[in-house]
């Protein structure tokens, strides 16, 4: 699964992981939104907890390749 990552191409992962993380840009970014929520104890919808980790997962595997990348 990491070899995975590891082929997969910054050019596709960064402008991914930059989009998901700022939209929708208005009122304000959903990650924004949900992190704050989760911070306050109130994300416990299904689907709000869904929409966090959609909008979280691509800046993961940034970080996550990162550091393979670094470790080596």
């Amino acid at each position: 699964m990491l070899n995975a990552l590891d082929r997969l191409p910054w050019i596709w992962l960064l402008p991914v992981a930059a989009w998901l993380a700022m939209a929708p840009i208005t009122p304000e970014p959903h990650l924004v939104e949900k992190l704050r929520l989760l911070a306050q104890g109130a994300l416990v919808r299904p689907i709000d907890i869904f929409d966090l980790a959609l909008h979280a997962v691509p800046l993961w595997l940034v970080a996550l390749k990162l550091w393979r990348q670094w470790r080596r």
